[in-house]
């Protein structure tokens, strides 16, 4: 193992500081439009300097100087902003209520909280790992299934990890002790610092013993559920069983999130509804030129709760509405269909639906009812993603590539509920904003379906 990865650590420590610096620096720039004297700096520095202290001391507490930070960082931007809001709502409080430096950086603080989370996102997600990427974590893989499978070939074809596994144990197959006893010995000739494994597996029990005594020589280990769902943004399938939704899935009201969630639907869709409304008139103008028939299509979809609610959208089909019967049902796509489809035009009217509160801008995709009642019926667990409110754009969406489109496919429906879960389980006003983005492009770029 190389010293950069030991002393990993110890060099986020200083990049943070050294970062958190430079990101005052810049904002003190800003704030005065010139490069800040010396002078300027330090009387700065002091005060910023007790609160670099304070959240360098947040960032230990979060756990963003473990090793598990530095080798799931997908998760990094998640639980970055989720520290840095603590550490903004400490720096104004620092500054209010301590105003004994002389200074009451109002405008300051402000530009710099921003500029520091972009500067320290940016140190810790890329830069610190283009430093690091030189040699690959050697690493042993223990489970079963196709989640390890596919957990294996990801890792070892995609250097942009940085691990690399050198030897794989699958426990459906292999109960032999002479193979387990091959596998430490292969952690110490192969400088193994990392150990994936299925501590949900049924087997795994007997395996435990001839891992334990690793502990002690600095190899770390992660379940290797934690690491596919933060590989693959879905949770594994073999995983949705009781346990995980009673240990993963709560209906306890989320006060800040709910109030911050309900606050972007709302404005948003009022400010799209409203300067969408141009566009009313001409997809008026060109149904009717096409094929005479109604401006709008009312569709019942299953809702929060198993509720039905009607979202309105443009009339893109022959019928107005076919409540997700598509078998034997002679109901084509028109040809400003196909436009008003391809365009994502067809879906403004339902921005109406968000304001009301029917569905919200980002959750699972609503289905129609009879779709719903066969999924429920050979889909365990199906009908939980019916818990939260349903969205016009939600994780599967820009993620599952495989969803059916008018028709019922079990298989495919089952990775979608995987993707549907992760949102349900990892659901943040960070993960919509995500969500969001992800959403923006696809739509710029006519991608989605």
């Amino acid at each position: 193992m190389n010293s950069l990865r030991r002393k990993g650590p110890l060099i986020l420590l200083f990049g943070d500081i050294f970062f958190f610096i430079l990101s005052l620096f810049v904002a003190l720039a800003i704030r005065n439009l010139e490069v800040p004297s010396k002078e300027v700096l330090l009387s700065h520095l002091g005060p910023f300097g007790l609160i670099f202290i304070i959240w360098v001391s947040v960032f230990y507490v979060a756990g963003l100087y473990e090793k598990q930070t530095l080798i799931l960082r997908s998760r990094l931007p998640g639980l970055l902003f989720n520290t840095q809001i603590v550490n903004s709502g400490l720096a104004v409080l620092f500054f209010y209520l301590v105003p004994y430096f002389g200074i009451t950086p109002k405008t300051v603080l402000f530009i710099y909280l921003i500029i520091s989370f972009g500067v320290v996102l940016f140190w810790r997600a890329y830069l610190y790992f283009l430093l690091g990427n030189r040699t690959p974590i050697n690493a042993v893989i223990i489970g079963g299934g196709e989640e390890m499978k596919g957990l294996f070939e990801e890792i070892n074809n995609q250097p942009l990890y940085n691990i690399h596994f050198v030897s794989s144990v699958d426990l459906d197959k292999t109960r032999d002790k002479n193979v387990l006893d091959e596998i430490v010995s292969t952690v110490y000739s192969e400088d193994v610092s990392l150990v994936v494994i299925d501590l949900n597996h049924p087997e795994v029990e007997p395996v435990l013993p001839y891992f334990y005594k690793l502990i002690f020589s600095n190899i770390n280990f992660v379940d290797m559920h934690k690491m596919y769902e933060d590989i693959f943004d879905r949770v594994p399938l073999s995983l949705i069983k009781y346990n995980w939704f009673l240990e993963n899935v709560s209906t306890s009201p989320r006060v800040a999130y709910d109030m911050l969630k309900r606050m972007m639907d709302v404005s948003i869709s009022l400010v799209l509804g409203i300067l969408s409304l141009i566009i009313y008139p001409f997809v008026f103008i060109a149904i009717k030129l096409d094929d005479g028939g109604d401006l709008f299509s009312f569709q019942n979809r299953v809702g929060q709760n198993n509720k039905i609610v009607k979202i309105i959208k443009f009339r893109t089909m022959t019928k107005a509405n076919d409540d997700g019967k598509w078998g034997g049902v002679e109901n084509k796509v028109t040809r400003v269909g196909a436009f008003l489809r391809n365009s994502r035009i067809d879906e403004l009217p339902q921005l109406w639906n968000v304001i009301v509160g029917n569905i919200s801008l980002i959750g699972p995709r609503p289905e129609f009812p009879d779709p719903v009642k066969q999924y429920m019926g050979e889909i365990p667990f199906y009908n939980v993603r019916h818990i939260i409110k349903p969205g016009l754009s939600g994780w599967a969406q820009i993620y599952h590539e495989g969803h059916p489109h008018h028709s019922i496919d079990i298989l495919e429906t089952k990775n979608k509920l995987s993707y549907d879960l992760y949102y349900i389980k990892n659901r943040s006003f960070l993960l919509d904003l995500r969500i969001a983005l992800r959403t923006v492009r696809t739509l710029l770029s006519r991608a989605g379906k």
